[in-house]
């Protein structure tokens, strides 16, 4: 045996270790890609499993369709939704944590509730929560008949309209007249009746496309005015709105239990309404209390417990108002409104303030006092009103300015001074005439003319402003009775519009003389106007928009449409009351 040198056996040694640190390299390597299989092969399980508890989670709503989608979606998008969805189903009940001693049998019981609930909001809820709070309403009225539906309906979108919800209503009795030539008598409107029957579902269905239709076309809100008095029939409204247009929809049930209301309804319907126009009062009367024993007898009043959809019960058009399942900024700001909403018969006169002395100068705005014919004016306004005011309870409001103060002085009635009655501030153009508007600044001029409604005065306001700041005193006049306004021009043109149903571009040209009492009389949700004329000379103050609007035009064209006015305070005006109206 040769023994190695000292040499050779270093490099044996040195040898012998290399090779142990390249096993030990293998082995460790072996370990690493054993553990990367392991990993990789128990993600990719629980990954299935999350799929699996996405699609049987949304089995209840989602098609096969939707199933084949949520498997062809993008990686982390699915992944983010599924653990959403899995953390919706087994969400822990929030009773264990403060579940008593001992309940073990009844913990258990909640568990298996709390899993049912969860499962089913899993696969009900998914779909209406998509539904967006700015997404279109459809507001569908239920009741009988005579019970005020077309009444709220048509309040109801006026104060919509007036708030920036462009808001339309769909009688449903329009559309059943298109299908018949001349009403015949109440036999349509027979349970039995099969031909009427089709002519009413047509009718109903037919007003339905076209509100979803205007709710297409940008329209906020759509009214259904019609009885839709059975469960099945709101039943499939509410699921055509929610799970095929992804419209919000809300149902209005009028209930009248109150005598002298229904009398006045029916009253109503029997005067105003295009079915009885042909018929004698006897015939009318009797068609209509067997119209409403047809509908009585299929009449299905709304149920919480049965039927599972957001309403709102208005009884005696606003005495009571309960509601159920609201949520909504819409639907909120319409149940505020129902609950102030009275149906009162109105008789509301408003006036301007007698002719002024800034009317005699052409002069906007300012706080000045009456001219001679404006005190004129106010002798005569009393002298109109004060007898009414004798044998019925009246109110007067007026402005904080001078000259509507002045106008109602001699009214006797109690008086209240309304800071939102006041007239449009024009800013750094108040007291001036239009010619000198056109002189300083002819571009605000040529603005104004070319939108009069949105134009507001430099460091003053708009119309759209006016309309804001008489939102309450409207919602408040609509409840009034007998109310005298003394008002201004464009205040007063705002406040016509609203109760007329007028265009908002029409409200800046409404022509509202000096002198002159407009009586406004309701007779169901309409107004009948009246314009007393006072024989009082005044000047003209009204302004058509001239028909060259352009920054560039001459002022000749600009002043084309100002009325005609003094340039100084004529003596005449202040002399006495006989010679001042000679």
């Amino acid at each position: 045996m040769r023994f190695l040198s000292k040499t050779e056996g270093s490099r044996l040694m040195a040898l012998l270790s290399i090779q142990g640190d390249i096993y030990v390299y293998f082995w460790l390597l072996y370990c690493k890609i054993y553990s990367a299989i392991i990993w990789l092969f128990g993600n990719h399980c629980r990954g299935t499993d999350k799929v699996r508890s996405v699609i049987t989670a949304g089995s209840g709503v989602q098609s096969s369709g939707g199933i084949h989608r949520v498997r062809t979606r993008r990686r982390r998008p699915q992944q983010h939704r599924s653990k959403h969805i899995v953390a919706l189903a087994r969400r822990p009940s929030l009773r264990r944590i403060v579940m008593a001693p001992g309940a073990s049998a009844a913990h258990a019981m909640m568990e298996d509730k709390d899993k049912t609930l969860h499962g089913a909001l899993a696969a009900v809820s998914m779909h209406t929560r998509r539904i967006s709070q700015f997404a279109p309403l459809l507001i569908v009225l239920v009741g009988l008949p005579a019970r005020g539906k077309s009444q709220l309906a048509h309040r109801l979108a006026r104060h919509l309209n007036w708030n920036g919800e462009s808001t339309k209503v769909f009688d449903c009795s329009h559309y059943r007249r298109r299908h018949m030539a001349l009403y015949g008598s109440h036999d349509i409107f027979r349970a039995d009746n099969q031909q009427g029957s089709a002519i009413r579902r047509q009718s109903a269905r037919e007003a339905v496309q076209d509100a979803v239709l205007c709710l297409k076309d940008g329209h906020s809100v759509a009214i259904f005015d019609g009885t839709n008095i059975t469960r099945e029939q709101r039943q499939e409204l509410n699921e055509y709105c929610l799970n095929e247009m992804g419209f919000r929809i809300l149902f209005i049930e009028c209930v009248c239990e109150d005598q002298e209301l229904l009398e006045r309804n029916i009253i109503e319907i029997l005067h105003y309404s295009a079915d009885y126009k042909d018929m004698s009062e006897e015939e009318a009367v009797d068609d209509l209390r067997k119209k409403l024993e047809h509908y009585m007898r299929q009449y299905e009043p709304i149920d919480a417990g049965v039927e599972d959809i957001s309403f709102v019960r208005v009884e005696n058009m606003g005495e009571t108002v309960t509601a159920h399942k609201v949520a909504g900024q819409k639907e909120s700001g319409i149940l505020g409104y129902l609950s102030g909403m009275r149906a009162l018969p109105q008789t509301l006169y408003f006036t301007r303030h007698g002719e002024s002395e800034y009317n005699v100068l052409g002069r906007i705005g300012g706080d000045a006092s009456l001219s001679a014919r404006g005190q004129i004016y106010a002798h005569a306004l009393a002298e109109h009103m004060n007898p009414l005011v004798g044998r019925e309870s009246f109110s007067v409001w007026t402005s904080e300015l001078r000259r509507t103060k002045q106008t109602a002085a001699d009214i006797r009635a109690p008086k209240r001074a309304v800071r939102a009655l006041n007239e449009l501030d024009a800013g750094i153009c108040e007291g001036l005439t239009y010619e000198e508007m056109q002189e300083r600044f002819p571009q605000e001029f040529a603005w104004r003319d070319q939108d009069k409604l949105r134009y507001r005065y430099p460091w003053g306001e708009s119309y759209i402003d006016i309309m804001t700041r008489l939102r309450p005193v409207l919602s408040a006049l609509e409840d009034e009775h007998n109310v005298i306004v003394v008002g201004h021009q464009a205040v007063l043109r705002c406040m016509l519009g609203y109760f007329l149903d007028a265009k908002l571009d029409e409200l800046p040209y409404m022509h509202v003389p000096l002198h002159t009492i407009v009586k406004l009389t309701s007779y169901g949700y309409k107004y009948k106007v009246e314009m007393i004329k006072m024989p009082i000379e005044c000047v003209d103050t009204h302004r058509m928009q001239p028909k060259n609007c352009s920054i560039t035009r001459t002022t000749a064209d600009a002043l084309v449409t100002v009325p005609s006015h003094y340039d100084t305070l004529p003596s005449n005006l202040w002399q006495n009351s006989a010679e001042a109206q000679l």
